[in-house]
């Protein structure tokens, strides 16, 4: 199923090395675990998150209810923007005026995005499928700017990679895992904030701070 954008937005292109089928692992990219692992721990700390808003947000929360139901109720439509990957999470013991003093200045140069995704893939020896954006567009430049910040982050294994989970934890059957690699976001995400959760695993995250994107276009 290809969801209608309007606009003429074209996706993405993604290198012919990352390969969507079903019978493949070849895409490398980090989500939030490690190897498949399901019962891995986030480490403890703050994460920044960008909501994916639009009608590209609302085409993913449907595909995540029909796909993951369980991973639709506990988590909307975003991209990890410090935690997951490229950087991880900001120190835990970071205050609100601080992050502020930090963040509030990016938010500033930054205007709000409109971003396309790419065709969905599934995380290397696992079941997670995601869609992803550019690690090289606009939203590189948003990324560089929060690691520029000041801000103290933790370790990662991988590089930047934006994504937007669809399905996490079940083990979709071929014929459900080649439907969900068939579908398109066509229409463009919107970018217009940050969103800073405290994660203490396994205790739910608890949002601390959101920041609008403020600069012009």
């Amino acid at each position: 199923m290809r969801f209608g954008g309007g606009s003429g937005n074209q996706p993405f292109r993604w290198s012919d090395e990352w390969d969507d089928s079903p019978d493949s692992d070849e895409y490398g990219h980090e989500d939030d675990i490690p190897e498949g692992d399901t019962d891995w721990r986030r480490p403890r700390g703050i994460f920044i998150l960008a909501p994916v808003g639009g009608e590209a947000g609302e085409q993913i929360a449907t595909l995540q209810r029909r796909y993951d139901p369980k991973f639709a109720s506990m988590s909307a439509p975003h991209i990890t923007l410090a935690g997951s990957s490229g950087v991880g999470p900001v120190a835990a013991g970071t205050d609100e005026q601080e992050l502020r003093r930090a963040l509030e200045p990016v938010a500033r140069l930054t205007p709000p995005l409109e971003l396309i995704f790419g065709p969905p893939t599934r995380f290397m020896q696992t079941n997670i499928i995601s869609v992803h954006l550019d690690p090289n567009g606009p939203i590189r430049e948003l990324f560089d700017r929060i690691r520029a910040s000041g801000l103290i982050f933790g370790p990662v294994r991988f590089a930047f990679t934006p994504h937007a989970t669809i399905s996490y934890f079940p083990t979709l059957d071929r014929d459900r895992q080649r439907a969900l690699l068939a579908e398109r976001i066509t229409a463009r995400a919107v970018i217009d904030r940050l969103e800073l959760s405290m994660t203490n695993d396994p205790q739910p995250p608890r949002r601390i701070l959101e920041i609008m994107l403020e600069g012009s276009r």
